[in-house]
């Protein structure tokens, strides 16, 4: 049997079997190997190549990224111009059927004004029956192509007053004139800016017209017998335009 050991194991485990070799403990202590300053200068060498490579692709990533940025705010300017052109052509047209409405609208208001009017000398008057403020009166007046009436003799007062009658007839409904005297207490312009030289006011021992001084400077007509008074420009009632024939 020994000699069978003898022959299947080496020498060393046969030592180590019999005891005559010792087990190796790790040095507790182990020695690094020196590394060498070149190659310590190799290493920092070649990181900093690669930083420096690593910085050159990010400049170029962020010149092309500005050069592609330009290029779209470019293409984003010429786009804004081209739409500003448009929208100038826009509000062009728009103005322009704006004021074609205006004007169609002006024209079918002196139509209606003439047609369903009454027609007195060179003028046409229409009554609307609608309640408006002085300047609400005369705004609408204008929009439809027309003024407020405003009678400049007793022959066109006579007649306006008795188409208002006729209209309102039997009820006794004031109508605004285009007449106030809004710049100069006690001076009466028409609302095209002449002087007032015809008067037709309520002469009354009661009520004499007019009668409000500075608070009520606005002419309003009564549709029962045609006198004129003074109102409070802001009181609302209805009121008559005039059209030129």
């Amino acid at each position: 049997k020994d000699d069978w050991f003898l022959s299947q194991t080496s020498l060393p485990e046969r030592k180590k079997a019999r005891g005559d070799v010792p087990d190796a403990h790790p040095d507790p202590h182990p020695v690094s190997e020196p590394t060498s300053p070149v190659s310590d200068f190799e290493n920092s060498y070649n990181y900093v190549l690669s930083r420096l490579a690593g910085v050159d692709q990010t400049i170029h990533k962020l010149t092309v990224g500005h050069y592609t940025l330009d290029v779209k705010v470019s293409q984003l300017i010429d786009r804004l111009s081209t739409m500003d052109a448009k929208v100038l052509e826009l509000e062009d047209s728009i103005r322009e059927v704006f004021q074609h409405s205006k004007t169609n609208r002006k024209e079918t208001g002196r139509l209606e004004g003439c047609q369903k009017g009454r027609r007195i000398g060179y003028k046409c008057y229409l009554v609307y029956n609608s309640y408006e403020d002085y300047a609400g009166a005369s705004r609408k007046c204008l929009e439809r192509g027309g003024r407020m009436a405003m009678p400049r003799d007793r022959k066109e007062q006579e007649a306006l007053a008795d188409y208002v009658k006729a209209f309102f007839h039997p009820g006794n409904w004031p109508v605004w004139l285009g007449i106030n005297d809004l710049q100069s207490e006690g001076t009466y312009l028409y609302d095209d800016g002449a002087q007032v030289s015809y008067f037709q006011w309520r002469k009354h021992f009661l009520s004499s017209q007019p009668d409000g001084g500075r608070r009520e400077n606005c002419v309003a007509m009564a549709s029962d017998d045609g006198d004129w008074w003074d109102h409070y420009c802001d009181r609302a009632m209805n009121y008559v335009c005039e059209f030129d024939d």
